[in-house]
């Protein structure tokens, strides 16, 4: 069957929506002066457990708590070295990314049987919205899980702008440590709940891909994905719109994967695979000199005179 321009968008709104997820936990992190290079991780294992936890209990919803659970978990080591102990931030996270993927890969081969029915969500048609002509069945026909997942990043702008105190207070923590402490901002407690923020998105993120596009774990199954996230809070200025727009980006990059050669066009599928981290390396290199990013994430952490 020939694809369309349709069955393209819909693949990289597809695509993009993991990423998206992810990397609005990480902007939020970001913000608060904290860098979490281990959102692959948190993406692997919440991928690994929403698996575990769907085809246990045979239901999808169990799979997603399962998911957020084991991304929140992921996030709470992550907080504890990077925050609490003050490790190094991109040491810890890729050490982090190694552990999710050795544990994902032997926790597969002693609990998920291949050919195991992985209880996950379908496409649901908005009733009159997905015959719009191409609009529709791009927006309207994803998954419930899908559409959860997009209210929740827009929620999460909604708290964590300028216009609330925990948005303000995020940005104090990433702007100027040490002036928000003396102001009487908890800065310690508030880039640990970032840091969490993180774990739980990444988490969902990743349970995104593997109940509602995969349908299965396989080794290594985000590859790569979310550094995308990182880099797409990069990419995107460390605004939210600029965030969802690298996300749409990075998705359709994905997308042509697998559109290109179905469409008979004779390009290498190794070159295929390469093109979103082309396009990240050549977003950092033409936005980063451009944008200024929040200043907790250019100097070490100052010590704090404040106990929390």
């Amino acid at each position: 069957m020939m694809l369309t321009l349709t069955d393209l968008l819909v693949a990289s709104i597809a695509l993009a929506v993991p990423v998206l997820v992810a990397a609005s936990g990480e902007l939020v992190g970001e913000r608060a002066g904290v860098l979490t290079m281990s959102v692959e991780g948190m993406m692997l294992t919440g991928a690994f457990a929403a698996v575990v936890g769907a085809t246990s209990s045979g239901s999808a919803l169990v799979g997603v708590a399962c998911g957020a659970l084991a991304g929140l978990l992921v996030g709470v080591l992550q907080a504890v070295l990077s925050v609490t102990l003050r490790a190094d931030q991109i040491v810890t996270g890729i050490a982090a990314n190694a552990l999710a993927l050795a544990g994902t890969t032997f926790g597969a081969r002693l609990l998920l049987e291949r050919g195991t029915e992985v209880p996950g969500f379908a496409r649901v048609a908005v009733p009159v919205l997905s015959e719009i002509p191409v609009i529709g069945p791009v927006l309207f026909r994803q998954t419930g899980l899908a559409y959860a997942l997009i209210a929740t990043v827009v929620v999460l702008g909604v708290l964590t702008s300028r216009r609330t105190g925990w948005g303000l207070a995020v940005d104090a923590a990433g702007e100027d440590a040490a002036s928000a402490d003396r102001s009487g901002i908890a800065v310690l407690r508030v880039r640990f709940g970032a840091v969490l923020v993180v774990g739980l998105l990444s988490g969902l993120a990743g349970t995104q891909l593997a109940l509602s596009e995969v349908h299965t774990f396989t080794d290594n199954m985000t590859a790569g994905v979310g550094y995308l996230a990182v880099v797409a809070v990069i990419a995107g200025s460390w605004r939210p719109v600029g965030v969802a727009v690298a996300a749409l980006v990075f998705g359709l990059a994905q997308a042509l994967q697998f559109t290109l050669p179905a469409l008979g066009v004779d390009v290498p599928f190794a070159l295929l695979v390469m093109l979103p981290y082309v396009l990240a390396l050549l977003a950092v290199a033409g936005l980063v000199s451009h944008s200024r990013p929040p200043s907790g994430l250019t100097k070490p952490f100052v010590r704090l005179g404040r106990a929390t």
